[in-house]
């Protein structure tokens, strides 16, 4: 694979494990309305297309179905609440990602994040973890008015860093980064551990799948 000149990657499942922190709050939003707490293993299949998608599938207990309006606004309220004061407490960066990032800095790509989480959460997690500084650019879930994996929050970084799709490369963990790779007319590669609903990410059809982020330069001609 040609190096890039710019690489843009996910946070949820790529560069994060947040996984026990999402659980908690949601096991705690299940506490506070009276009803079992769901589990860090069931929440792990359903992360990766947002807090909104998350709280209906935790209040469904199901992949696409509908809560009721009412009980959504409000599990939702109660979720943001929580995962405002927990958004970074037990969430850890995979292994990897650190070496990872720093090698792709030292070789003079231009790195962004492109996350469908909110910005209110994104900030924080990136700070408190110390990897905000390696990115030129954070394209939140409300960033733009589309997300993942609509083009859009990739052309956004990719018209910042003022990169062409033809020199342009999405890292991440699930099937909807790679059609907003696809739809952007980026290269693409995933990590084999991250977040895509108990699938094999190779189902997807990247340009490649690597097992940590540190290998990743190892792919540049």
């Amino acid at each position: 694979m040609k190096k890039p000149e710019m690489i843009l990657l996910d946070l949820d499942g790529t560069l994060v494990d947040s996984v026990p922190d999402l659980a908690f709050c949601v096991d705690e939003l299940m506490r506070r309305l009276g009803r079992p707490p769901r589990g860090e293993d069931q929440v792990r299949n359903w992360v990766g297309n947002g807090v909104e998608r998350l709280v209906k599938r935790v209040l469904t207990g199901d992949m696409t179905a509908e809560p009721e309006p009412a009980e959504f606004v409000q599990g939702l309220a109660i979720f943001n609440e929580l995962y405002l004061a927990n958004s970074a407490v037990r969430s850890r960066l995979f292994p990897g990602v650190l070496d990872g990032l720093e090698r792709l800095r030292s070789g003079g790509c231009k790195l962004g994040c492109v996350t469908n989480k909110a910005a209110r959460f994104t900030e924080p997690l990136l700070h408190t973890l110390g990897i905000r500084d390696f990115f030129g650019i954070v394209v939140s879930g409300d960033t733009t008015p589309h997300k993942k994996p609509h083009p859009g929050p990739l052309l956004h970084a990719a018209d910042f860093f003022k990169v062409g799709p033809q020199h342009s490369l999405m890292v991440g963990d699930s099937r909807h980064d790679v059609e907003a790779a696809r739809a952007a007319a980026f290269k693409v590669v995933c990590v084999s551990y991250g977040y895509n609903h108990g699938e094999d990410i190779r189902s997807a059809a990247p340009d490649a799948v690597i097992d940590s982020l540190s290998r990743l330069p190892d792919l540049f001609d």
